[in-house]
Parts: structure tokens; C-alpha cells; sequence
């Protein structure tokens, strides 16, 4: 670089520091996911269809949802469907 480069970029960023330029607010983490794209625009439409918003916070609000949700323990699921396939089991036509 030629030195009036150089200068200039001295100029612009010599107080620079690495790092995102607006730290995420207490209680909250900054992360990079993958998503579908469908899912993705899903959520976006809906904001959209809101009159405005944050898909980001339609994303953690529906993610919150289905944490909360009282759900039964795998140990319960597995005995559901252990009783609905022995029934189904005992029904079939013996030979």
C-alpha cells in the first residue's frame, strides 16, 4: 500500500476493535445456525403479515413455546407405543 493508504486507514481504524459492533443485551447469546430456507420465509411472512416485527423473535418466541409444552417423558412415550404395537399385535389373525 502506498503510504497516503496507509494513513488513511490508520486514521479510520486505529481505535477499531475485533468483535461484533453491538454486544447482544444481558441474557441473551449471538450464535449462527443453519435453517431451511421454507422455514425461514415461514417466519418471516409472518412478521410481514404482522405489520412488522423480528422473525428472530417470533424464532425464540415459538422455540420457547415448545420448551414449555408438557410433554411426557420418553420413558412414557416408549411405553404408549410398546402398548398400542402389542395391541395392534394380539389383533392380527392367528394362523
Amino acid at each position: 500500500m502506498t503510504p497516503i493508504y496507509i494513513s488513511i486507514f490508520h486514521m479510520w481504524f486505529h481505535k477499531g476493535k475485533r468483535g461484533p459492533v453491538i454486544k447482544a443485551p444481558k441474557g441473551k447469546t449471538r450464535i449462527t445456525i443453519r435453517i431451511d430456507n421454507d422455514t425461514l420465509d415461514w417466519f418471516r411472512q409472518q412478521v410481514h403479515a404482522a405489520g412488522g416485527g423480528n422473525y428472530q423473535t417470533l424464532i425464540n418466541m415459538a422455540l420457547r413455546k415448545y420448551m414449555n409444552l408438557n410433554r411426557e417423558s420418553l420413558e412414557d412415550t416408549l411405553r404408549h407405543i410398546i402398548r398400542e404395537e402389542l395391541s395392534a399385535y394380539d389383533k392380527k389373525p392367528k394362523r
